[in-house]
């Protein structure tokens, strides 16, 4: 099968790519992300390009990118043979890791147990800007940022309450989800539903194609907004949709197995 001659991978492609916003060094890391994060997982210089030139990207963009990367102590190369090869080092294992729960959640956060810190103006800022550094807190305001999980005891310039119930406000849902995002989040919804089902056969280097645009696009939506429960979510907000369709459609894709992204082309 030619990679190069399948109408519905070639349609496909050019709806989900998003030329405009494609950082190619952002695009490896969703690619090693989803198909090679585990420790011991390695991808071919040959795969990688297999994967991405199809995006548009060309092989010189790809080998800058990940000197890049390299140099941000994100991934190794090595040689195997005339080959190299590139894999995850243990900081970008765990940077990916520490993502991966927000990317492959397939339901909104639930958290019950809020909690309110208020800094005094000035003299508690610093350690409300470290506390929001956290994954589980969002700033209301400059002096104010809500958390969720037990309340710290070990933050004795900021005043904590807990809250048993929460009105969240137009003008915080917009605070938390801007206009930019919601009409990120909206594009990807509709390139999305226009995707019809993959069809049977395809090669183990589309289906990476295919599954490293869907979570770029899926990562660049729900990796710029707090992990919070549909209260919190403007009324225009796509990101649930966008979220079931995103799933849908990888549940099609399988993960190919790594071996295979180097077989031979029948």
């Amino acid at each position: 099968m030619n990679e190069q001659l399948n109408p519905w991978f070639d349609a496909t492609v050019q709806q989900l790519n998003d030329p405009q916003n494609q950082r190619v060094w952002s695009v490896i890391v969703s690619l090693f992300g989803d198909l090679a994060q585990e420790k011991g997982a390695r991808i071919s210089g040959g795969a990688l390009t297999r994967i991405i030139t199809p995006m548009g990207i060309k092989p010189e963009a790809i080998r800058v990118a990940l000197h890049r990367l390299r140099k941000d102590g994100w991934i190794e190369s090595a040689r195997a043979g005339r080959a190299s090869i590139h894999y995850l080092t243990e900081y970008g294992r765990n940077q990916s890791a520490a993502v991966t729960p927000r990317i492959y959640g397939r339901s909104a956060a639930a958290p019950g147990d809020w909690h309110v810190l208020i800094a005094e103006d000035g003299t508690g800022q610093s350690t409300l800007d470290d506390v929001l550094l956290l994954p589980n807190y969002v700033s209301v305001n400059r002096t104010t940022a809500l958390g969720h999980g037990p309340v710290p005891h070990t933050l004795d310039d900021l005043m904590a309450a807990e809250v048993s119930s929460i009105a969240v406000p137009g003008w915080l849902k917009a605070r938390l989800f801007p206009l930019q995002l919601c009409k990120a989040c909206k594009e990807l919804q509709q390139d999305l539903e226009q995707i019809t089902p993959p069809p049977s056969r395809l090669t183990p280097a589309q289906t990476g194609t295919l599954r490293t645009l869907i979570v770029h696009r899926w990562r660049r939506v729900v990796l710029r907004h707090p992990d919070l429960p549909p209260g919190f979510h403007p009324a225009d907000w796509a990101g649930e949709t966008c979220r079931a369709l995103v799933f849908g459609l990888l549940d099609q894709l399988p993960l190919p197995e790594l071996a295979a992204l180097d077989a031979p082309i029948d």
